[in-house]
Parts: C-alpha cells; sequence; structure tokens
C-alpha cells in the first residue's frame, strides 16, 4: 500500500465546516503532511454526505487518487471520520493503517434529438417528466423489455448510493462495494389498468438500464441532486461499467456495523 504524503480540502461554506477544516488543515500539517492543489494523494471532504458528493464530481471521479470524509454535518453516511477521531485518524495515515473500497461510478447517456449526453454519477440518477405529471416509459434491461412503467419517476441507484435516496422509496441497501445499479419506481400506478413492479430491482455490474420515453420525452433528469432539463429525449442508457474511485476506510470499518449506528441507533 502506498503511503499518503500530500492531500486536499474540500469543504462546506459554513462556519462549523471551516472550523473543522482550519483544525484538520493544522493536524496535517503539523504531522507532515504536504497540502498542494493538485498531484495530491488524499481528498478530504469537510462536511456531511454533500460535500463527499461535490468534492468526487470537483475531482471528476478521479480513480488515481484516494477519497475520504470528516462528518461535520449531520447523517454523514458517507464521512469516514468523525471529528472526535481526527486525531486518532491521521496517526493511521502516518503509520498506512487503513484500507481501501472500490467504488463503482454510474455512466449515462441521455440521447436526444439535437445530440449526447454523458455523466457520472456516484449515488443516483432520478428520471421524471419535465412538468412532473405522471410519466410513462419502456424499460429494457440489456435490450430485453422489462416493463412499461408508469408512475411519477424511476430512480436508478448505485450501490454506493443504495443508503441516499433511494432509502426514501423503499429501495434495498446494497453493500457499497458490489457494483450494482438498483432500478426503483417512484409512486407506480398499479390498478386493474396498469400494472407496475412495486419493488426496487437490484442488476449486477455491466448491465445496461434503458428508458424509452412514451408520454412526452421532455424530462427532468436529477443527478446526485442536480437538477438537469432534457428536451426530445429518444431515450436513456445507465450503467456501472468499469469507471470506479477508491475510498479510504479505517480499519475497523464494517458497513453492516455503519448501517446499524446511522439509521438504527
Amino acid at each position: 500500500m502506498e503511503s499518503i504524503r500530500s492531500f486536499k480540502l474540500f469543504s462546506n461554506n459554513n462556519e462549523k465546516s471551516e472550523m473543522v477544516e482550519e483544525k484538520v488543515r493544522e493536524k496535517l500539517t503539523k504531522n507532515e503532511f504536504v497540502e498542494k492543489e493538485s498531484g495530491y494523494d488524499l481528498a478530504i471532504a469537510i462536511g456531511g454526505d454533500g460535500s463527499f458528493l461535490r468534492m468526487v464530481k470537483q475531482t471528476n471521479f478521479n480513480s488515481s487518487i484516494l477519497y475520504v470524509g470528516v462528518n461535520a454535518g449531520t447523517l454523514g453516511f458517507a464521512q469516514e471520520v468523525e471529528l472526535n477521531d481526527i486525531d486518532e485518524f491521521i496517526e493511521e495515515l502516518k503509520n498506512n493503517n487503513y484500507k481501501v473500497d472500490s467504488i463503482g461510478i454510474q455512466e449515462t447517456k441521455v440521447i436526444t434529438d439535437k445530440g449526447d449526453s454523458n455523466f457520472y454519477s456516484l449515488n443516483e440518477i432520478v428520471v421524471r417528466q419535465k412538468d412532473l405529471n405522471t410519466m410513462v416509459v419502456n424499460v429494457k434491461i440489456d435490450d430485453v423489455f422489462l416493463e412499461k412503467f408508469i408512475g411519477d419517476g424511476l430512480l436508478v441507484a448505485t450501490s454506493f448510493g443504495s443508503t441516499a435516496y433511494n432509502l426514501s422509496f423503499g429501495g434495498s441497501i446494497v453493500y457499497n462495494t458490489f457494483h450494482t445499479l438498483q432500478l426503483t419506481p417512484i409512486a407506480p400506478l398499479n390498478n386493474k389498468s396498469y400494472h407496475n413492479l412495486l419493488n426496487s430491482v437490484v442488476l449486477p455490474e455491466d448491465k445496461v438500464i434503458t428508458l424509452f420515453p412514451v408520454s412526452s420525452n421532455d424530462l427532468l433528469i436529477t443527478v446526485d441532486g442536480e437538477n438537469k432539463f432534457y428536451d426530445n429525449v429518444n431515450q436513456i442508457k445507465t450503467v456501472v461499467n468499469k469507471k470506479r474511485i477508491k475510498c479510504l476506510r479505517r480499519k475497523d470499518y464494517d458497513f453492516s456495523k455503519k448501517i446499524n449506528e446511522k439509521f438504527l441507533k
């Protein structure tokens, strides 16, 4: 395992995060870690889960560096280090006493009459009608028809994002090293006229989910919380393929323990 010698901090613009940022910078520098603007070994998000998402996006989902978060927010499921553990964490860094998880990144292509748009996401994409009316889309998995979905929308989450927005719609929690996609319905219609899957479907990596708009092809696509509007959409393709990032974990990290601490205690 390579030694970590340099870092860059990514902080929320609030008073608490800025205070924690200064504290972390001071302690890391005192322990002979070097702060850099580029070419650093470790990217550190200060704040909550949103700050972690922004950090990964700002660094363009860099596969060559390590990512970690210091929790200065509320839930902080993506944040590995609590405020009371900063000194211990830095000692672990100095002694290379940590482990690394490989996290699959979602790759999405939106194909419209005017051209294609491609983007990455760490947590999920959410597809709805632009006017938020009932959405009708045909869903295929690797070109095999799955269903004609009718409802408020569809959420497609990564394993990493399974504990985020996906959970609010009754989706399943998936260990974040599985590199899956999870197709979760949002308020699906289910009556004598319409039949939809009411539960999420978990798919392995490399399985391509394709959505074909039926009712209207003007869509609102939310990517890790950021809204994007598209007109005249022909299809949306999304997959977890080969793209990965590396998240630094403390030696005692356990996903089951994390679920218990963040959701059950």
